[in-house]
């Protein structure tokens, strides 16, 4: 898979910093250790799947799922033919009830595709410890893509599901739109995820700024 040369030069950018190299380290240590997700060829899925100057909508999670044949580089995102996580069932079912759409398939790349950037904070975890390589560097590098795409796009959908993702809020400005709601976890979920309507709340924004609408499907 081939990656936006915008988005090239922003990482090769951030390779070539101590912090990165440090960070690299202690993953490469933890891959040989015991198991890391997503696999090392999917880490920057995000990246490639959604090239910089097509983005419209930006998703920010938290780390990824921490089990086997999960973690494919973006948030909130499965591979196919696995279980649904509990999060990503929450937001089907509010996709279901805010638009009628009802999906089956976890892979989220049909979004991505169409400028829905999934990133998630943190981009590796160790194997059923969530928030193993958070404070590493991760946030660092994120941080520098969200003010890139802050600085640089005229137009963005910030989506902040939960407090984490919410302190993001503070590198965004005026120009962009931002929607935040609790995270659609199973422990914050029934206090205002459901209901929230972000995925209709999302087209209604585009279509009145004349953009191409979101196809929510993930079924095609």
């Amino acid at each position: 898979m081939t990656m936006n040369n915008t988005w090239k030069q922003l990482i090769e950018e951030e390779k070539a910093k101590t912090y990165f190299n440090d960070m690299m380290k202690i993953i490469d240590q933890s891959r040989q250790n015991t198991t890391v997700y997503p696999a090392e060829d999917n880490v920057f899925s995000a990246f490639e799947l959604c090239p910089f100057e097509d983005i419209k909508v930006v998703v920010i999670g938290q780390d990824p799922y921490h089990q086997p044949n999960q973690a494919m580089g973006l948030s909130f995102s499965v591979m196919p033919e696995t279980p649904l996580p509990k999060s990503l069932i929450n937001i089907f079912k509010e996709l279901e009830d805010d638009l009628g759409v009802k999906n089956t398939n976890g892979d989220l790349s049909h979004w991505a595709k169409q400028g829905v950037f999934l990133i998630n904070n943190v981009l590796t975890v160790e194997e059923s410890t969530p928030l193993s390589h958070r404070n590493i560097g991760w946030e660092t590098f994120t941080d520098r893509m969200m003010k890139e795409l802050n600085e640089k796009q005229e137009f963005l959908i910030f989506v902040l599901w939960g407090k984490e993702a919410q302190k993001k809020t503070a590198m965004i400005d005026h120009r962009h739109k931002i929607l935040c709601a609790p995270h659609p976890s199973p422990l914050s979920s029934y206090r205002g995820f459901f209901g929230s309507k972000p995925f209709s709340t999302i087209n209604k924004i585009l279509k009145d700024k004349k953009m191409p609408e979101i196809d929510w499907r993930t079924d095609v």
